[in-house]
């Protein structure tokens, strides 16, 4: 590789080995994989701006040292009564004039007035982290129903509102349709946010369940318009794979699967979530798709404690063994998913925090390149990838099945360069080990052993 002038930075570097040609990364949004928490696993639709707040400040003082940089309020932070959305002709919502939710008072009380959410953005700012809100895509039921008008436009909600277009799961808002009207309404939403201070937005029923294109698009022109560099991602999956492309052009991270949560393995009835097992597959299919600007999202890591609300389940630490757990973080790892925590980061324990912060776990996920499965052997399903940065090659080895396994193979059957290696243990923080051309290891069941991997040569 050329010499790169120091000024351009670990983003920009990556950029131009991956492409080839200099774009400088300013240029791109999310050039590396984002990684932040999210509320959702730990508080479903009830998180409040104290219990925020208090995630937050353990975000920045024990996450953010390794690249943690978002912090995300998930779903329903617009409702009084979270706690009735089992009867959703209770819940009560609070918009303003034009029909643009705002933050529910009793929950965010900063939020007074015409603030919005600008105040707990300034207060994510001041960490040194970047500030990000959940919205399901279309507009709200009860701004159709006074046919209220659209901010800055001469538009009313009733001339952009798909009556027939509603979430399967969620009863907040009417679809919009592709017209000018429905455009000058994502136009106010963003415009809104922008002036927050928002940086990610997280669009939930339309990437899937059904698939929205349309919305999509004008999502993301309202975001240019905004003038604002807000991060878009799109939720649930499984997104189409045949619409990689324009997916890849309108928002820089997307679902690729169904909920996963801290399960091994996708149950049987079909309405469970999915288990980490099952994502193998699903990420494999996605992998041609990554590069900067562009990170099919394997969801978010159910890990630490869930609660003490989560948005499936009772309250609990996660049901993952240590083993599944390594291989989880491993996986989404080596295969640059975004990396956004789920638990409760005030009840973050030592273990969890170890996998959260290994930090040469953390530069496989950043600054990998050539990701790919190498190889399957039966149970044991081989990822490698280089690090740009120090040259390094890394075997991750996964044991899929339920019981031990032993493994002697040459590094060539990984694809790797014929030669012999100094391999050393990026978990177990062990080695290097003795010169060797041949992988000697056994796995645990459901387990994951990542080699950090060095070519030996001869001294002159």
């Amino acid at each position: 590789m050329a010499k790169l002038s120091a000024s351009l930075g670990i983003a920009a570097v990556l950029v131009i080995c991956l492409s080839g040609s200099v774009v400088p990364a300013q240029s791109i949004l999310a050039p590396t994989p984002p990684m932040g928490w999210n509320s959702w696993d730990s508080y479903g639709l009830t998180i409040t701006e104290a219990q925020f707040r208090d995630n937050v400040a353990v975000e920045a003082a024990r996450l953010k040292p390794v690249g943690f940089t978002y912090a995300v309020v998930d779903e329903g932070w617009y409702l009084a009564n979270p706690e009735a959305a089992n009867k959703p002709e209770t819940l009560q919502y609070r918009m303003d004039a034009n029909g643009r939710y705002q933050p529910s008072l009793n929950r965010f009380p900063t939020a007074s007035a015409a603030s919005g959410f600008a105040p707990l953005a300034a207060f994510v700012h001041a960490q040194g982290l970047k500030f990000g809100i959940h919205i399901i895509r279309g507009v709200p039921k009860a701004a159709v129903t006074s046919n209220l008008a659209v901010a800055d436009s001469g538009f009313h909600a009733a001339d952009l509102a798909d009556t027939t277009d509603t979430c399967p799961w969620n009863p907040d808002n009417y679809g919009v349709k592709d017209n000018a009207a429905g455009q000058a309404w994502y136009d106010a939403l963003f415009a809104q946010y922008a002036g927050w201070g928002v940086d990610y937005v997280k669009v939930d029923c339309i990437a899937s369940h059904p698939y929205k294109g349309d919305e999509i698009h004008m999502i993301h022109k309202a975001i240019l318009k905004s003038g604002r560099p807000i991060v878009l991602s799109l939720s649930p999956g499984p997104s189409p794979l045949e619409d990689a492309v324009p997916l890849g052009e309108n928002a820089q991270l997307w679902r690729i699967s169904d909920d996963v949560w801290d399960r091994w393995e996708r149950a049987k009835d079909s309405h469970f979530p999915q288990g980490v097992k099952n994502q193998f597959a699903v990420i494999e299919s996605w992998t041609k798709f990554v590069k900067p600007g562009n990170w099919p999202d394997a969801d978010m890591l159910p890990l630490g404690t869930l609660g003490p609300v989560p948005g499936w389940g009772a309250a609990r630490p996660t049901a993952l063994t240590h083993d599944e757990q390594r291989t989880l973080v491993t996986m989404w790892s080596i295969a640059r998913s975004p990396l956004f925590f789920g638990g409760n980061l005030t009840r973050l324990d030592d273990w969890t925090a170890s996998l959260l912060t290994n930090p040469e776990v953390i530069a496989v996920n950043q600054h990998g390149s050539d990701q790919h499965l190498a190889a399957t052997d039966g149970d044991v399903v081989a990822w490698t990838s280089n690090d740009l940065l120090t040259s390094t090659r890394y075997l991750a080895l996964f044991n899929l099945g339920d019981s031990p396994a032993s493994i002697s193979q040459s590094f060539e059957h990984y694809g790797l360069p014929a030669s012999k290696y100094r391999a050393r243990d990026v978990w177990a923080k062990t080695g290097p080990s003795p010169v060797s051309a041949n992988v000697n290891v056994t796995i645990a069941p459901h387990g994951v052993v990542l080699l950090a991997l060095h070519r030996y040569r001869l001294p002159l």
